[in-house]
């Protein structure tokens, strides 16, 4: 399989959004959607108070969560820091499927399909081109490797101690890493319950369905998307669960695609 370009943006997933508008989802999709299989765990903070609090803040935000059911983002089993961020280099500019099984490919490598920072370091090129992995991505989980083994970006029990400004600060400093990759780590492994993906496509097209004028069924541009600083000043009402929040959003947004028509969907 031909190794796939690398791109040196650090959130190459949320600009690929960014670029096809409201095209096919890709990793952030992956781990929102999943339910309660395959050892997913439900979060630990109190979802029902922040329900209600939310539903108590924001009368429009109340009508999403009223319409969209019950809260069930479940967090996907993270054995350490290190494996986090690999699947998610692995993972950037691919779609599910292809990126799945790259992303085999590469666990095939280490003993018992579990991936160390050692392990990584002293695999040689040539194997890990076969398994799928372009020259670019190849230097970025090198690097992540060696910043793992520096203690710069730091095991799993300790970023759990950490704020998440930190945490976003020691970990971005790896190659290929940036903010968005981060907060979906922050999200959908850690359980963070206060993050807010304010570049996020789906966050953004789900806000505009929900606060502002579009319609399910009907082309997005970039135009009809809010502002990071728009997101910001609504969402200052939604503190201490802006994680909450942005699950909705997504919500808002998946809906919209699941009630469109086949001919819709090809003409967006």
């Amino acid at each position: 399989m031909r190794a796939q370009p690398f791109s040196k943006d650090k959130d190459a997933p949320q600009r690929l959004w960014e670029s096809i508008a409201s095209g096919e989802p890709i990793q952030a999709t992956v781990y929102r959607l999943e339910t309660v299989t395959g050892g997913l765990r439900k979060v630990r903070y109190d979802h029902a108070l922040a329900c209600r609090q939310l539903m108590s803040a924001d009368a429009r935000l109340a009508r999403l969560i009223e319409r969209s059911g019950p809260f069930a983002l479940r967090l996907k089993p993270t054995h350490s820091t290190f494996e986090a961020l690999l699947e998610s280099i692995v993972y950037q500019q691919l779609h599910g499927r292809a990126a799945k099984a790259i992303h085999d490919r590469v666990l095939d490598l280490f003993p018992d399909r579990v991936p160390t920072p050692a392990a990584l370091l002293r695999l040689k090129a040539p194997a890990l081109r076969a398994a799928g992995l372009s020259a670019g991505k190849q230097l970025a989980i090198r690097d992540l490797a060696e910043k793992c083994e520096a203690g710069i970006v730091p095991p799993l029990a300790k970023l759990h101690r950490m704020a998440d400004e930190e945490i976003c600060e020691r970990l971005t400093a790896v190659r290929g890493i940036g903010i968005w990759t981060v907060q979906m780590l922050l999200i959908f492994r850690m359980g963070r319950p206060n993050v807010l993906p304010v570049s996020d496509y789906g966050i953004r097209k789900g806000f505009a369905m929900t606060f502002g004028k579009l319609r399910p069924g009907t082309p997005v541009t970039l135009a009809d998307l809010p502002t990071p600083d728009t997101l910001k000043r609504r969402a200052a009402r939604w503190h201490p669960w802006h994680s909450v929040a942005s699950w909705y959003l997504w919500r808002a947004s998946d809906m919209a695609m699941e009630g469109e028509t086949p001919q819709a969907r090809r003409n967006r």
